[in-house]
C-alpha cells in the first residue's frame, strides 16, 4: 500500500468542493489579499529557516484534521479562497531583523517521504538560483496534524531544522531526499539520523546537540501551524507572497511548477 500513498492529495476544506483541475490554466492560483497571522520571522544565524515568532492565528482559522494523507491520490481539492493566515507579504516588515532586499518570497511546503517533493527539489533549487536577485525561497517541512504520517513528518521536520541549525540544508537537502526516497533509510530516530549525518561529514556531537536544541523544538512545534495557516492541501505546495500558489496538480506536473512560479512572480511584479 505504501507506495500508492506517496502521490498527490487534494482535500476539500471549509464547506466547498470543486473538481481537481488538470488544465494548465489552473497552474497558478491567486488568493485575495487578507490579513496575515504570521510574522514570518526567521533566525538567520545559524539557521535560515528556524521560525522564532508569530502572531496569534485568526479566530476563524481553518485547522480541521485531514481525511487522507497529504500525498495520497484524491479527486477533489479546496476552492481557491484566500488563506486566513500566511507568510509575510513581499516587501513587508521582518520582525527584529533587516528589511528584506528581495521583492518576493516563495514558501515551499515539502515532506522528505513524498515522491513529488523529491522530484521538485532539483527544479525548485535551480529556479531559486535563477531568481537570486528578486525571490527569497523559504522551505517549511510539512506536519499534517491528524494524518497517518504525522509522527514520521515530525521526525523529518526535526531532521530538517537540525540541518538548518548546523547550516547544512543547502548542502544536504537533496541527499536526505535520496536517502529517504531512493535508499529507504529510516531517519526517524535521533540515533539513525545522527549516524546518517556523521556518514555525510557532520560532527555527531554537534548534530545531537542541535537535534534537541530549544530553537529546533520551537520550529518543530510551529510547523503544523504554518501548514494549517497557509491552508496547504497538497505536497509539495509553493506559496508566493502569500497571495498565490502552485503545486504539481495545479501546474499539470512537477516539471511545470517552475514556469508557474515564474508566472506568479511576474503577476506580483505587475501588481506593484
Amino acid at each position: 500500500m505504501k507506495p500508492l500513498l506517496r502521490t498527490t492529495v487534494l482535500i476539500a476544506v471549509a464547506g466547498g468542493l470543486v473538481a481537481a483541475p488538470a488544465a494548465a490554466a489552473h497552474a497558478v492560483s491567486a488568493y485575495p489579499a487578507t490579513p496575515h497571522g504570521l510574522t514570518g520571522k526567521q533566525l538567520m544565524a545559524p539557521g535560515q529557516y528556524l521560525a522564532a515568532a508569530q502572531q496569534p492565528r485568526p479566530a476563524n482559522h481553518h485547522g480541521a484534521p485531514p481525511a487522507a494523507r497529504p500525498d495520497a491520490p484524491a479527486q477533489q481539492q479546496a476552492p481557491a479562497s484566500g488563506p486566513q493566515a500566511g507568510g509575510p507579504q513581499a516587501g513587508g516588515p521582518q520582525a527584529n531583523g533587516p528589511k528584506a532586499a528581495r521583492t518576493h518570497e516563495a514558501v515551499e511546503f515539502f515532506w522528505y517521504n513524498c515522491s513529488h517533493s523529491a522530484r521538485l527539489e532539483s527544479p525548485l533549487t535551480n529556479w531559486a538560483a535563477r531568481h537570486q536577485s528578486d525571490v527569497k525561497l523559504r522551505r517549511v517541512p510539512a506536519i499534517w496534524v491528524g494524518s497517518p504520517d504525522e509522527a514520521e513528518q515530525r521526525t523529518h521536520a526535526r531532521l530538517f531544522y537540525t540541518l538548518d541549525r548546523l547550516g547544512e540544508v543547502d548542502r544536504q537537502q537533496a541527499a536526505v531526499f535520496r536517502a529517504v526516497r531512493d535508499e529507504h533509510a529510516d531517519l526517524t530516530t535521533e540515533q539513525r539520523a545522527t549516524q546518517w549525518a556523521a556518514a555525510h561529514g557532520m560532527d555527531a556531537a554537534k548534530f545531537r546537540s542541535a537535534y534537541h536544541s530549544p530553537e529546533v523544538d520551537r520550529a518543530v512545534e510551529q510547523a503544523p501551524k504554518l501548514f494549517s495557516d497557509y491552508r496547504v492541501n497538497e505536497l509539495p505546495t509553493v506559496v508566493v507572497d502569500g497571495n498565490g500558489r502552485t503545486s504539481p496538480t495545479r501546474a499539470g506536473g512537477v516539471e511545470n511548477v517552475p514556469a508557474a512560479l515564474d508566472q506568479l512572480v511576474a503577476d506580483g511584479n505587475a501588481g506593484h
